[in-house]
């Protein structure tokens, strides 16, 4: 410790200092055997596989008892009633040490220690068409940031790594070597694409304030890691007026951007900042089509065989700084999931002329689809909960 600290740091370092010899005992209590821990994207709350996986762990092992990992400035972000525990906590450290199933989609915080007899279930979350894990050594910039030793480190903790699609089992492999069991088994939080009713789906817009006569668009860019901030590559209220007051476009920012797209007052009321809503499996239910870039939304949103068009104005500068492991603008089938625009009059066109909902970009969707979503049928959840905690199947196949 600095000789002249001040008495915040010095509280922070006798703090961590504590609750790292209290970690130590608990370390040998024995594992509770119905207590799992999950956590979801650092932290931010109860989302993506990790939170279908808890849902329907309630229903098939309700012996099984769920916390969740939340930072202290997303705990707004619980729902009522569901348990949860502070990062760096005196709780959350004794979970993590006598849990003995733990669920996340990307790494829990602090760096534990995992015993034996603890079970570890990588979820990811979601499909990458960008570099990942250990092949991102190849861009400098990427590089940089990252430590691949400590990344090797966590990769060696998982025992089980789920994967949505033969493409992402490839890459998986590749990037995050290790000794864990590879989880064919589809996306959990893909689901409801599958399951949702159109009373849900019509429940879902009327809350979102989307008239049911009204074609919605949803544009949910990803990061670009040679960016600062969020910036996004269309004009969301410029496309609303040019496509008419039948069309309402909807902007979700990436999550590393805060809970706001900061695209100001619509008065057409035809762009709607989506950014805060807990659920974005809930945007994509409500939207007529997908207006993607790069974003592992697009695999997602391919189970509801619902039109994507790819507006990628920066493509050559996304590949060249972070890579990507396939040409998603070559039109070619199992590539290119729709029609592909690079300026705003393009974008505009496409929708203008009908050419989103042709038969060739049905085509495309289809062979899309055929590549990347097929586990994904509605029941991945049910089949990780049962191979992850052991619950079998009833006879009849249940």
């Amino acid at each position: 410790m600095p000789p002249r600290a001040s008495a915040a740091s010095v509280k922070r370092f006798v703090r961590r200092q504590v609750m790292r010899a209290a970690y130590r005992t608990d370390l040998r209590r024995p594992l509770d055997p119905n207590l799992a821990v999950y956590g979801a994207y650092w932290n931010r709350g109860v989302a993506c596989n990790p939170a279908a996986i808890h849902a329907k762990a309630r229903e098939l092992a309700p012996h099984i008892r769920g916390v969740w990992v939340v930072s202290s400035r997303h705990r707004d972000r619980m729902p009522p009633g569901v348990p949860y525990l502070i990062e760096g906590s005196r709780p959350y450290w004794r979970a993590m040490a006598t849990a003995t199933y733990l669920v996340n989609n990307s790494s829990f915080p602090g760096g534990f220690t995992k015993r034996p007899g603890q079970r570890y279930l990588q979820t990811h979350h979601g499909t990458p068409l960008k570099t990942m894990g250990l092949d991102q050594r190849a861009y400098p910039e990427l590089a940089r940031k990252a430590d691949f030793g400590k990344l090797l480190a966590h990769v060696g903790q998982w025992d089980f790594s789920l994967s949505a699609n033969p493409h992402s089992t490839e890459v998986w492999d590749r990037v995050y070597p290790g000794p864990y069991e590879r989880l064919d088994l589809g996306y959990p939080r893909n689901d409801v694409y599958f399951t949702a009713t159109a009373e849900d789906i019509a429940k879902i817009r009327a809350d979102l304030g989307i008239p049911p006569d009204r074609t919605a668009l949803l544009h949910a860019p990803t990061h670009r890691d040679y960016r600062e901030g969020f910036v996004p590559d269309l004009d969301p209220e410029r496309l609303a007026r040019e496509l008419g007051p039948q069309y309402v476009v909807l902007v979700r920012a990436h999550y590393f951007y805060g809970r706001s797209a900061g695209l100001g007052a619509a008065p057409t009321g035809r762009v709607l900042d989506v950014t805060a809503h807990p659920r974005v499996e809930e945007l994509c239910l409500a939207a007529d089509a997908l207006v993607t870039d790069y974003s592992s939304l697009t695999f997602d949103y391919a189970c509801l065989d619902r039109p994507i068009v790819v507006h990628a104005p920066d493509w050559d500068a996304y590949r060249r700084t972070r890579g990507t492991y396939f040409d998603l603008l070559s039109g070619r089938p199992g590539d290119t999931p729709g029609p592909v625009t690079t300026t705003p009059g393009e974008l505009a066109e496409v929708f203008r002329t009908g050419e989103w909902r042709s038969p060739a970009s049905a085509a495309l969707r289809t062979a899309f689809r055929e590549r990347f979503c097929p586990y994904d049928d509605g029941g991945a959840a049910e089949r990780v909960v049962r191979r992850f905690f052991g619950v079998p199947f009833a006879p009849h196949g249940r």
